[in-house]
C-alpha cells in the first residue's frame, strides 16, 4: 500500500498532467484533478469549457464522475491544481459532488507547488445530502 505522502505525491502528478488536456478556449485557466476511490484507483480529470458557459464542466467533476462510471461510489480523497497565485479552491457545485461521494480531504494546489490540505467540512461546513430528505417521501 502507498504511504500518504507518496499518494498524495501521485494525485499531485496526476492533476497536473491532465490539466495540460483541459478544453479552455475562453477562460484560459487550466484545471486539473484526480480523485483516490476507496479501492486505491485513482481517476483524474480536467475542466471542459462551452461556448454556452453555463454547460462548462469542472475538473472537480470530471474526475468523480469518472469514477462513478468505472463503478467506484466511495471516494476519499481529491487533489485540483491550476495556475493561480494561490492553492486554487473548488467551486461550490464541486464540492456538494465532493459530499455526494465521501471526500474527505482536499489538496489544493497551484502550478508553483504550494498546496494547502483541507478537509471538505471545513470548505463546505452545512452540505446538503440523504439526511435532509428523509421524511420527504412520508409528508407528500
Amino acid at each position: 500500500m502507498m504511504g500518504e505522502q507518496a499518494l498524495q505525491d501521485s494525485l499531485h502528478r496526476q492533476a497536473l498532467e491532465i490539466r495540460q488536456r483541459a478544453y479552455v478556449p475562453y477562460s484560459h485557466f487550466a484545471v486539473g484533478a484526480a480523485v483516490e476511490a476507496t479501492s486505491g484507483k485513482i481517476f483524474s480529470g480536467c475542466n471542459v469549457e462551452n461556448a454556452s458557459y453555463g454547460l462548462t464542466v469542472c475538473a472537480e467533476r470530471i474526475a468523480i464522475f469518472s469514477a462513478v462510471a468505472a463503478g467506484e461510489t466511495r471516494l476519499l480523497r481529491l487533489a485540483v491544481v491550476a495556475d493561480s497565485p494561490e492553492p486554487v479552491a473548488p467551486c461550490g457545485a464541486c464540492r456538494q459532488v465532493m459530499a455526494e461521494f465521501g471526500v474527505k480531504q482536499i489538496f489544493m494546489y497551484n502550478t508553483a507547488g504550494q498546496c494547502k490540505m483541507v478537509e471538505l467540512s471545513d470548505l463546505l461546513p452545512y452540505a446538503f445530502g440523504p439526511q435532509q430528505m428523509k421524511g420527504a417521501a412520508a409528508s407528500e
